[in-house]
């Protein structure tokens, strides 16, 4: 039965929206290979600098040292969060 006020397409629309699909999506291919991995550009990163600390580890390292020397009575709450 057939409610009042709809069409029943069947399958009309669905070539037109196929194509649009096919033109949108590429085709899948190969998987990617490894010039794309991250991994191998990561170590290379890590290795170029060995040992040195930023700049902002630093001025956090200053600002605990800081805290601490101002309110010692804060050193348990910061072992706890550590």
């Amino acid at each position: 039965m057939k409610k009042q006020g709809t069409r029943d397409q069947g399958n009309e629309g669905t070539e037109g929206m196929e194509q649009l699909l096919r033109e949108a999506l590429p085709p899948v291919g190969d998987p990617v290979g490894l010039e794309h991995d991250l991994w191998p550009a990561m170590l290379r990163k890590l290795d170029e600098r060995p040992g040195r600390v930023p700049w902002f580890d630093w001025a956090l390292i200053g600002a605990l040292a800081a805290l601490i020397a101002a309110f010692p009575a804060a050193i348990p709450v910061l072992m706890y969060y550590l």
